[in-house]
């Protein structure tokens, strides 16, 4: 066992473990292990920025400080009083604890959460004299636990803002979609960066922008700054205002992503495709694309779903169709289906298609023997992912 790496953990949505886990692995994680709520992985502190600064699905990363059996809510406040916080942030900084727990037998989380607030305060008081002030919101160091049946864990978060805020979405409709959702959906899609992609039903153009920056190796940290020449994230990370925080490292890292972009003249023909029915959809999505310096990148055009043909012999369609939860019209949505499915038969033979709805009516409207279902969560709506391959007379029912 390398006594120089770390134990993490990376949260994600539910259903993309697996994909998390890959990516991860991509930069260097180790000992991946994969839950419902995301991904524990060894590694350095270099793997822990590259998590940062390249996960697409995480929504945090978090670094495992403590890992011990407890009983009660004392048990807790003893163990997180004997850990080195003073050691990892000063005093000034505001602090912010979250717990979350799966068959714990403390009898109040709220309870808990306030004695893990006094172990550290108390920490901070008998080793240099003052103790950090409590933040709703905006905190400069966020504490994570997480209480199963015996043993509880303890993590300082190095994302804090989640992860999937990045880049500029000034514009969004009325069921947006999380970045690292979309960019999930498209990861278990297997899109390869070189196919067409279309999102007919685009909306504010999250999978269209995830997609182009995907496919111009622009790190999720550096979203929203194609073009930029500056070696700096577009958002701040908790990790800075650690005491572990080891400023050239982390920049050698940015440096590193910021020459890893490629310019579109490098590239191949980038072909990511986006329509909508609706003007101010397609305007929200077009001030997205402008905001993130992709216009050369994303081709956008007002169109009505059931008349586009396929912008390519073969490629990935992946959309998010209204599902009535939110948006849609029960009635409307029906008739809607079916005529989608033809659409697919008609238009988009060769290709791979991908409807991510929490409408289990859909794949009953669609008429088609989806390939595959992936069950996903968009917060806490159960959706599932229904894949379609798109081969000349073998999606009929009989």
């Amino acid at each position: 066992m390398n006594p120089h790496l770390n134990q993490y953990f990376a949260q994600c949505p539910r259903g993309l473990s697996a994909a998390l886990a890959t990516e991860l692995v991509a930069q260097g994680a180790t000992d991946t292990v994969t839950t419902d709520a995301g991904v524990a992985f060894k590694g350095d502190w270099d793997v822990a920025y590259r998590a940062n600064i390249h996960s697409r699905i995480a929504s945090r990363i978090l670094w495992q400080v403590a890992l011990f059996p407890y009983q009660n809510e004392h048990d807790v406040y003893e163990a997180a009083h004997l850990l080195a916080w003073t050691s990892w942030f000063e005093p000034h900084r505001t602090i912010r604890v979250d717990i979350s727990a799966q068959r714990s037998p403390v009898k109040s989380l709220d309870f808990t959460t306030l004695r893990v607030k006094d172990a550290i305060c108390d920490k901070f008081r008998e080793v240099v004299g003052k103790r950090p002030s409590v933040a709703v919101r905006d905190a400069d160091v966020r504490i994570h636990a997480h209480l199963d049946a015996t043993e509880a864990a303890i993590y300082l978060d190095l994302s804090g803002e989640p992860l999937f805020k990045r880049g500029k979405r000034e514009h969004t409709g009325a069921a947006p979609l999380k970045k690292n959702l979309a960019a999930g959906i498209l990861a278990l899609s297997g899109w390869d960066r070189e196919e067409a992609l279309l999102d007919p039903m685009c909306g504010s153009g999250t999978f269209l922008i995830e997609a182009a920056e995907s496919a111009l190796h622009l790190a999720p940290a550096l979203s929203g700054s194609y073009g930029s020449e500056a070696v700096t994230a577009t958002r701040t990370f908790s990790h800075e205002k650690l005491l572990v925080f080891e400023p050239s490292r982390w920049r050698t890292h940015l440096e590193a992503a910021r020459a890893a972009c490629k310019p579109v003249s490098e590239m191949d023909d980038i072909a990511v495709f986006g329509s909508d029915l609706y003007g101010d959809s397609l305007q929200a999505s077009q001030q997205n694309v402008i905001a993130n310096n992709l216009s050369d990148v994303v081709r956008l055009k007002q169109a009505n779903i059931l008349e586009i043909s396929a912008p390519a012999p073969t490629g990935v369609l992946v959309t998010n169709p209204p599902y009535g939860d939110r948006i849609g019209d029960r009635t409307a949505l029906d008739a809607l289906y079916p005529k989608l499915g033809d659409l697919l038969k008609r238009e988009f033979a060769g290709w791979r298609a991908y409807f991510f709805s929490g409408d289990t009516a859909l794949p009953k409207g669609v008429r088609l023997s989806a390939s595959r279902k992936t069950p996903l969560f968009n917060g806490k709506i159960e959706c599932r992912l229904y894949e379609y391959k798109m081969v000349a007379g073998s999606n009929r029912r009989g």
